[in-house]
């Protein structure tokens, strides 16, 4: 996978069905491009989790094209599975969290894809708060078996 989430249980991902797969890619592709920048380190992500959900290469143009805002947010409500939906605001938080600059849109839009997922803002805040305990955890861990 990639270098911004390594335990991601996988069981979730069998319940879906290629319609919510393919949704859940174009979200995060969606978030990914909101600085103005979806460089290669993001789009390999998407291709690593294409791969994992087992999406054709031949649907990746499809999932790395751009979309209206809204009509994500309207995609995001055909997830109904409720793990792949704590999932996809993890990763969302994750993949946000990624350059350092969590913007006020990327909450945003994290929160109006989690409430078209039926996600209480309540569950969203404590994953955001879970990724950010996380990433620090982590740094720590750098630090500590001098790994920087």
């Amino acid at each position: 996978m990639s270098s911004y989430n390594t335990e991601t249980p996988t069981t979730y991902i069998d319940e879906m069905s290629i319609d919510e797969r393919k949704s859940f890619l174009r979200i995060l592709t969606h978030l990914a491009g909101f600085d103005g920048n979806f460089d290669e380190k993001e789009k390999q992500f998407i291709k690593d989790l294409a791969i994992i959900f087992g999406i054709s290469k031949k649907d990746l143009p499809l999932i790395l094209e751009p979309v209206p805002t809204d009509e994500i947010i309207k995609e995001a409500s055909n997830i109904k599975n409720r793990q792949a939906a704590l999932q996809l605001i993890k990763e969302a938080c994750l993949l946000s969290n990624s350059d350092g600059d969590l913007s006020e849109q990327e909450v945003l839009f994290i929160g109006k894809i989690g409430q078209a997922m039926n996600v209480e803002l309540e569950k969203i805040e404590q994953i955001s708060q879970w990724v950010i305990d996380r990433i620090i955890w982590l740094e720590e861990g750098k630090i500590i078996f001098e790994q920087l």
